[in-house]
């Protein structure tokens, strides 16, 4: 099942990056990055257009209190979220508490180890604070880069299935699983 998620007041400090709750005075930093063609395209959506459908992202980012702005030098240089799993292609899954990581990272940073670093203490903080039995991360087959971020933290194949993204296209998509170690031995699937 899905766990409640509130990050509003959650600062979360990794050796170069700071996961905190987003601001309206972070537009210019996040319109910077998702404005940029193959992006957004990497995690299902298209390239903002202006400044004003970013501020309006955020301020969901705000009200639905699960995304981490990814902040780097004092500068907000990607997403982090902590999605509500798809329960219906997962029921198995209904009697442990679990969540989906999705991540989306500046391409001018593409290469530098942010995402797994980001990924890492995300994962640290739900298993360690949250007691979350079970992660989720997925990509589309095309994503060779979070594939590769996903195995480096530590994320097995769970299932191979076809995804509708919000551009409204269908993609093949793999879905990739991790077990809080807490929980190994009680945890069979």
């Amino acid at each position: 099942m899905n766990i409640p998620i509130d990050i509003s007041n959650v600062v979360l400090k990794s050796q170069r990056l700071t996961l905190r709750a987003w601001r309206t005075s972070d537009v210019d930093d996040f319109f910077e990055y998702a404005s940029v063609d193959g992006v957004g395209q990497m995690a299902g959506w298209v390239p903002h257009k202006d400044k004003q459908e970013s501020l309006k992202i955020i301020n969901m980012f705000i009200d639905k209190k699960k995304t981490f702005a990814i902040e780097y030098c004092g500068k907000v240089i990607g997403s982090f979220g902590i999605e509500k799993y798809n329960e219906e292609s997962c029921p198995e899954l209904q009697n442990y508490r679990a969540r989906e990581l999705g991540f989306v990272v500046s391409k001018k940073f593409w290469g530098q180890g942010i995402a797994p670093e980001a990924t890492k203490r995300v994962i640290q903080y739900l298993f360690e604070e949250l007691d979350v039995q079970i992660l989720l991360c997925g990509y589309y087959t095309f994503n060779s880069q979070s594939k590769r971020v996903q195995e480096k933290c530590g994320f097995k194949f769970y299932k191979k299935e076809l995804h509708k993204n919000q551009m409204g296209e269908t993609q093949e998509a793999i879905l990739n699983i991790m077990i809080n170690p807490k929980y190994k031995d009680e945890i069979k699937l």
